[in-house]
């Protein structure tokens, strides 16, 4: 009990410390050149307080069930060494887990023109299908930058093939697949399977099947756009709640409760049921062990139903009718400056990215610190906003931002180390959470709608600029970590103290 409350203090101070500096972003724009209803500022501030519980509970929770689980269970298939086994049961865990993910139903209601049933399926067979070719690139120890290069040339392909009108939603749905749910469970899978190399290179290989279930989606809707040809997306920005009393500001929480109650429950219940399964076959976790997950279990639930309670309820309804004030002014140019601010400190309150940066951190003996991944993230959301931003005030098609975007990530991935290839292109799809599907995106609405723009094409797509961004600035981070390995090198060399064979676990930790 001792080392749980001691976490959940630690928690406690990094989730504020992620999560104020957004809240007095917003309060200052409320205050300032940007008024709102005090109704939706309520209602924000009702869902921030849910924000800061929820990512307490997911974090200790996480900590405490996703992580073990999904290390064991990826270690326990390897071990069988039956590669016909681990692709079965590597698709089959991510054919249910993308089935049960929130943000695909939400992504599902944005192509009316595709059938509901007929998307999500695809899409999942699209995810899972990938992950087999994360886990097997991870077992034979192929480079990621190549497979990489290889299905981003198809995705560009298709892309200049399908109408204009269903990119963004294509390139989103990338990001909105792999959401707080899954993205731990993942990652710590795949770090199970490559506890079992005794290669110098596995702990690289680790990470990267983040980057692998982001593309399968992508395609997977993108060859959709060429069958069924859809003709319009259109869509409608969310409606702002009419708020008069208290008892409205009660029942719309009242309401979003139960939501993600049931919710949030069909996207845990595949999980357990796998674990379960491999639990009783393998019988390799004590009762004690046993315990402290289902303790977790129930924080991670806890967690994320208050999460998305909060920011979906308080936060997507503050989110659109800023972006509509601040983009109806005479100098909407600000904006750009406003969405950039606003990105920079968005991306650390994402459940998920907290994840990503312990695991780095752990994963390289602290020679990459949370801090430096944070400060590259940040400014990689910051500079996708501020793009996303000109995108709403202009109109300009995504594909003049994502072509030379991703062009820049993939020749990069040839110049640095493998380890930050694979961290980077984690991070786009960990980058792309909730918080951006509901206070980005419906800023980006609000915004466009302000501005008599189209909706679809011009707001939509945020989420894919967000997961766009991070890979190149990781990357960066890991260009200059590789000049600090270099020089610490030749001046040990010189001095005969350290070999020049040295790995990053003995390279002073970045701190940019």
């Amino acid at each position: 009990m001792f080392s749980i409350n001691s976490k959940f203090k630690e928690k406690l101070s990094e989730t504020l410390k992620a999560v104020l500096p957004i809240l007095a972003i917003v309060l200052i724009l409320c205050f300032s050149i940007a008024p709102i209803p005090p109704s939706i500022l309520m209602t924000f501030l009702i869902g921030a307080i849910l924000l800061v519980i929820g990512m307490l509970f997911f974090n200790v929770g996480v900590e405490l069930s996703m992580t073990p689980m999904g290390e064991k269970a990826g270690s326990i298939i390897t071990k069988s060494k039956n590669v016909f086994l681990i692709v079965l049961i590597t698709f089959i865990m991510g054919f249910i887990i993308t089935i049960s993910e929130p943000d695909l139903q939400v992504l599902a209601e944005q192509v009316p023109s595709i059938p509901n049933l007929i998307l999500i399926f695809a899409v999942a067979f699209g995810v899972a299908l990938f992950l087999v070719f994360a886990i097997l690139r991870m077992l034979f120890g192929i480079a990621l930058s190549y497979i990489l290069v290889f299905f981003y040339t198809i995705v560009f392909v298709l892309a200049f093939l399908v109408p204009k009108d269903f990119l963004s939603v294509a390139f989103d749905s990338g990001g909105v697949t792999t959401g707080p749910m899954t993205v731990p469970f993942i990652m710590a899978f795949g770090i199970g399977i490559s506890a079992i190399r005794s290669d110098k290179h596995a702990s690289d290989d680790s990470f990267g099947l983040v980057s692998m279930c982001s593309v399968g989606p992508i395609l997977a809707v993108l060859i959709l756009g060429l069958i069924y040809k859809p003709d319009s997306t259109e869509t409608v920005s969310e409606s702002i709640p009419v708020i008069d009393n208290t008892v409205d500001l009660w029942n719309l929480f009242v309401v979003g409760f139960p939501h993600y109650i049931k919710e949030m429950a069909l996207s845990l219940l595949p999980i357990v049921i796998f674990f379960t399964i491999f639990q009783l076959v393998s019988r390799e976790i004590n009762k004690r062990s046993l315990i402290k997950i289902v303790v977790g279990i129930i924080y991670t639930y806890i967690g994320l139903v208050l999460f998305l309670t909060g920011v979906n309820v308080g936060f997507m309804p503050a989110g659109n009718y800023l972006g509509q004030t601040i983009a109806g002014l005479s100098y909407s140019w600000i904006i750009v400056p406003i969405g950039m601010i606003i990105g920079y400190f968005i991306v650390l309150a994402e459940p998920a990215v907290f994840v990503l940066t312990k695991q780095v951190e752990e994963m390289t003996s602290g020679a990459i610190s949370a801090k430096a991944m944070g400060l590259s993230l940040s400014i990689g959301v910051s500079a996708s906003v501020g793009l996303a931003m000109i995108r709403v005030l202009t109109g300009i098609s995504i594909l003049w931002f994502l072509v030379p975007g991703y062009l820049i990530a993939l020749v990069i991935t040839f110049f640095v180390p493998k380890l930050f290839t694979a961290i980077a292109f984690d991070s786009g799809g960990v980058a792309s959470g909730p918080m951006t599907a509901t206070f980005l995106l419906p800023f980006a609405m609000g915004a466009c709608e302000a501005l008599g723009g189209n909706i679809i094409t011009d707001a939509f797509g945020i989420v894919s600029m967000v997961a766009m961004t991070p890979l190149i600035t990781i990357q960066i981070m890991g260009i200059i970590f590789k000049f600090k390995e270099n020089k610490l090198h030749k001046s040990a060399a010189v001095e005969n103290i350290v070999p020049a064979s040295e790995t990053y676990d003995d390279i002073e930790i970045i701190e940019l």
